[in-house]
């Protein structure tokens, strides 16, 4: 991991904010089935409430989901993904939150633009649709690039690596290869590792423990480690073996956040905003503090030092 007096190297997508910090991007699931708080949201008022609450407790983009990811969870059809999402990405946008719209679906993702998100989340890195690179291309949204090896549904079944960090690169590597031949510029990139996801819980550490090798490859990193099972696996009870409750993960998840973004990550996914919002803003004074002929820092309304769009 780098020094404290390290800050991240790359260029961001247009339009999106630079923070002299790791940004945090708080998540709505609109789903009755998502695995940490599915059905919460699902309707679309109290969606469209959570964004904004989230944005006031510190959250930079709101990411919002129509289709739980979850391990074993099935896909929905399309008209109920755009049934869910589109409302609140709209309300959401016109009140002036930065949206981020989470979805494998082309067509999802250019109604969700049309209405006002600002970034396509997709876990599936382009994979899962293959009209996805045109959209993004056309549309020239931001583009976060997960690692991904299939569906839900079958994805425990792939997590198998020989090292698990230089597979991840590669094949991430080989996705964005694919994104700049269909003609989405390199610029509107955006790598998450995929924790989780086709992960076991010793993947997903080595991942985060050498995130550099991810964000050696000159992109902005996301990191979504948020309440995931391998944190219930590392806080498990020790005399029953059960896994502390996905709700019960915040402060292993703020935790989490600090080192990702003293490691260079762009920006953190989480569901419980405030600690990480905290946690963000301590590291980046830290770095700071530690870079020679470095003045006191002065917080803005958002609680980071802006240096413009």
């Amino acid at each position: 991991m780098g020094s404290m007096s390290e800050l991240p190297s790359f260029s961001l997508p247009a339009g999106l904010p630079r923070l002299e910090r790791c940004a945090v991007m708080g998540v709505v699931n609109v789903t009755p089935d998502s695995f940490s708080d599915g059905g919460l949201w699902h309707d679309p008022a109290k969606a469209i409430a959570h964004g904004l609450a989230l944005r006031a407790r510190g959250a930079d983009l709101v990411d919002v989901g129509g289709e739980s990811t979850r391990p074993g969870s099935q896909r929905v059809p399309e008209d109920e993904e755009l049934r869910r999402v589109i409302p609140v990405v709209r309300e959401l946008a016109d009140a002036g939150v930065m949206v981020s719209v989470d979805t494998m679906r082309a067509s999802v993702a250019e109604r969700a633009v049309e209405a006002g998100a600002a970034v396509v989340n997709d876990v599936s890195g382009g994979l899962a649709d293959p009209a996805m690179a045109r959209v993004v291309a056309e549309t020239g949204a931001p583009f976060v690039v997960m690692h991904w090896r299939g569906q839900s549904a079958d994805m425990d079944k792939l997590a198998v690596y020989g090292d698990v960090v230089r597979d991840v690169v590669a094949e991430l590597t080989d996705r964005v290869d694919a994104l700049l031949a269909a003609g989405v510029k390199e610029d509107q990139l955006i790598l998450d590792p995929g924790l989780g996801f086709a992960k076991t819980p010793e993947h997903n550490w080595a991942l985060l423990g050498r995130l550099d090798e991810l964000t050696a490859l000159g992109r902005p990193v996301l990191v979504a480690a948020s309440r995931k099972r391998f944190l219930g696996t590392l806080l498990a009870d020790p005399a029953t073996g059960e896994l502390r409750p996905p709700r019960e993960r915040d402060d292993a998840t703020a935790a989490v956040s600090v080192l990702s973004a003293r490691a260079g990550a762009w920006a953190v996914r989480v569901h419980d905003v405030s600690g990480t919002a905290d946690a963000v803003r301590v590291v980046a004074a830290w770095q700071r503090a530690a870079r020679p002929g470095h003045s006191c820092p002065t917080a803005g309304k958002d609680g980071g030092v802006r240096e413009g769009l």
